[in-house]
């Protein structure tokens, strides 16, 4: 017997590794579409893999010849520019389906919705997101019904912030606590008392292949909720920390921040030192950021440096410092220095520099400064 094949776009991530993941298991061939294919398949030699580019709609149709199923699992990376990319990612996978006739299996979100649609929430309620990503998810959705209206099959199933034994764009890992690391903390977005909507990956992704490979109970264009699980933060993080063993300190999320960063994430994301008009765009902001910085620390705009770590800002200070002068040839630091400053100081002393490391007491305060003539003092603030 011939099996029934599945593309899916978007297979190295969450929400389509699982459900490629699941398809396998139900007995379906799975073709799995990825810019790298060489590299995508290690570790997942189960899937079909073929070159192709989920914004290139040749290579979609392409990849969907002789499918039943297409899904679509793609998601900018880092929720990166969702303007410019969802839409015609989206765009690419209609035209597919319409050439081979598959149905498009699509994970929805409760981004859509706004305050509008509770205390009540279901697949007919209103639509009115108050954020740019929700606005995002109504037109894909829309899209979506125009293509079934058109002739295409559609099945969308929605439910909360995705969560599941391997990281990927999702909140819990990368947002609330670090993959692959020890819980030491939790970085909450809201308001701990207030429950949020989750779904664990492997359920969502046996949910979605359960009504896909129901088809003759469904009808062209199909909408589900899927329940999942309802926590509050709080019930959250007491059960995060009983997975660590300890009681988790709770970090807020700076949203200023986030906020005041959002267009550099989704829109003006290009070099801001490239020669182009994109490019140049983003410069100009920089420069505002730059001058903003100087007036508040009382400096000229050309003084300050824009660096991606403090890593990188220990190395710069250090060797600029010693560059521009080159009668420094004594550098006092502490024993208590980040790494950065530690092994930069170790290499500096390799080279013929002298270096004088001076030790703190149980409060972390120094036993004594050496002063003297020609000398670079480096010494950590806080940590």
């Amino acid at each position: 017997m011939t099996k029934q094949l599945a593309l899916v776009i978007g297979a190295t991530g969450g929400i389509g590794g699982a459900v490629a993941e699941r398809l396998v298991a139900q007995g379906w061939r799975v073709r799995a579409m990825n810019r790298n294919p060489d590299a995508a398949r290690i570790g997942r030699e189960d899937l079909e893999w073929v070159k192709g580019d989920a914004m290139v709609e040749a290579d979609v149709v392409t990849a969907a010849e002789g499918a039943q199923l297409i899904v679509h699992g793609a998601n900018p990376p880092a929720y990166k520019n969702w303007a410019g990319l969802q839409l015609p990612m989206l765009t690419a996978t209609i035209a597919a389906a319409k050439a081979s006739g598959a149905r498009i299996v699509f994970p929805g979100t409760v981004y859509n919705f706004g305050p509008d649609a509770f205390p009540s929430l279901n697949e007919a309620s209103p639509q009115n997101p108050i954020t740019r990503k929700g606005a995002i998810r109504v037109r894909m959705e829309q899209a979506l019904r125009e293509a079934a209206n058109d002739g295409m099959k559609v099945l969308i199933v929605r439910a909360g912030d995705f969560f599941g034994p391997k990281p990927g764009n999702n909140w819990l890992s990368q947002g609330l606590v670090k993959p692959g690391k020890p819980i030491a903390s939790v970085s909450y977005p809201g308001p701990l008392a207030i429950p949020h909507a989750w779904a664990y990956l492997p359920d969502v992704a046996e949910t979605m292949v359960r009504l896909a490979t129901n088809s003759d109970g469904l009808g062209d264009f199909e909408v589900f909720h899927m329940q999942g699980q309802t926590l509050t933060g709080e019930a959250l993080v007491d059960a995060l920390g009983q997975a660590a063993g300890r009681r988790l300190p709770v970090h807020r999320l700076p949203w200023i921040a986030i906020k005041a960063m959002a267009p550099f994430y989704e829109e003006l994301w290009g070099n801001p030192y490239s020669a182009y008009h994109f490019g140049k765009q983003v410069a100009k902001h920089v420069d505002e950021a730059r001058a903003k910085v100087a007036a508040l620390i009382h400096a000229d705009p050309k003084e300050v440096v824009f660096t991606s770590c403090g890593t990188e800002s220990t190395n710069a200070a250090i060797n600029s410092a010693l560059l521009m002068d080159r009668d420094r040839q004594h550098i006092v630091t502490t024993r208590v220095e980040h790494s950065a400053t530690q092994k930069t100081c170790e290499l500096l002393a390799k080279r013929g520099y002298e270096i004088t490391w001076l030790g703190v007491n149980e409060l972390g305060d120094l036993f004594h400064l050496l002063i003297c003539h020609g000398f670079l003092a480096s010494a950590i603030w806080g940590g």
